[in-house]
């Protein structure tokens, strides 16, 4: 007989619930997240869902294993915990997510959201056969996380590896959310990419007024149209995701790097233009890192989160 598990990816604009088994999603339901009102305020509506979702699939609680939660910001896995927050769900560090995870039956885990995204592409997607994979997810924001000799990595105060997002892309850079000047995600994120345009000194007032306001479907959308000012805006984003990937092969030595999020429609234009960067720059003398698509693209997080459910604190 066949075993449940609930897979929940809290994003910051949209919730995404999944019914999993045998490593697969059998259904998914999505919500509003509203996370700028923080997640206690949510937890009703997801119950709901929840519930609604398992009674219309007629899955009783007895047969789940549990429920994992893919969250944004910094966890401790361990105890269960979220312990700091980015302008998304800001009272989460105030309540007791387990309780509310173990009401459904079964075990209860919560990790960082690209964490899990992580663990579902080494499963399941992108990544799986190897047991070194980082993975970068590029939209919003950009996230991180790597699996080394087939553990994930953590660190002694849990963000070790997730943070991939913050890397330096250019210590006189823009701030970025987090504080600190020239992140990746303040360089080449959809969260900044408005400001990316219109601070361009190479790029034209006009250009910026005509096609405002800016996300990668457009702006890659207007450079494969060979218009030349997206042309160089595109690239400029693709050479600070290329910096940061070749920083975290350097950092974490894997065998496969898989690149997910939104922007990845464009993965014919992307990831040859990534890979030939990493061949160009990486300290690789073994041989050549592999860059990958997401293959599993909005169920990544889901799944992993399942996966982790199932298999404990990996």
């Amino acid at each position: 007989m066949s075993r449940y598990a609930i897979g929940v990816d809290l994003g910051g604009t949209i919730v995404k619930i999944g019914l999993v088994t045998d490593g697969r999603v059998v259904v998914m339901r999505t919500l509003a997240a509203e996370s700028a009102g923080g997640l206690g305020a949510r937890l009703p509506a997801l119950r709901e869902t929840i519930d609604g979702m398992l009674a219309a699939q007629g899955v009783a609680r007895s047969e789940l294993d549990g429920l994992g939660l893919s969250f944004p910001g910094l966890v401790d896995s361990a105890r269960g915990r979220v312990l700091s927050t980015n302008a998304k769900y800001d009272d989460a560090t105030e309540i007791d997510l387990e309780a509310f995870g173990r009401s459904f039956g079964g075990a209860f885990y919560i990790d960082n959201d690209a964490r899990m995204a992580t663990v579902g592409e080494w499963r399941y997607g992108g990544g799986r056969g190897s047991d070194n994979v980082v993975a970068m997810t590029i939209g919003t924001g950009v996230g991180c996380g790597v699996v080394m000799e087939g553990r994930l990595v953590r660190g002694a105060h849990h963000q070790a590896g997730c943070l991939g997002g913050h890397l330096v892309a250019d210590y006189r850079g823009r701030r970025c959310t987090c504080g600190n000047r020239g992140c990746v995600e303040a360089m080449a994120s959809s969260f900044f990419l408005d400001r990316i345009v219109r601070e361009d000194v190479r790029v034209g007032e006009a250009f910026y007024e005509r096609h405002r306001p800016f996300d990668f479907k457009k702006l890659f959308g207007l450079a494969g149209a060979g218009d030349p000012e997206a042309v160089l805006v595109r690239d400029e984003c693709m050479d600070v995701w290329a910096a940061g990937v070749v920083n975290l092969i350097h950092a974490y030595d894997p065998e496969i790097v898989v690149l997910g999020g939104g922007v990845m429609r464009s993965a014919g234009v992307i990831v040859p233009y990534i890979q030939r960067k990493v061949d160009e720059m990486a300290w690789t003398p073994w041989g050549k890192v592999r860059i990958a698509a997401s293959e599993l693209g909005d169920e990544a997080a889901i799944l992993g989160a399942a996966y982790c459910v199932t298999n404990g604190n990996l």
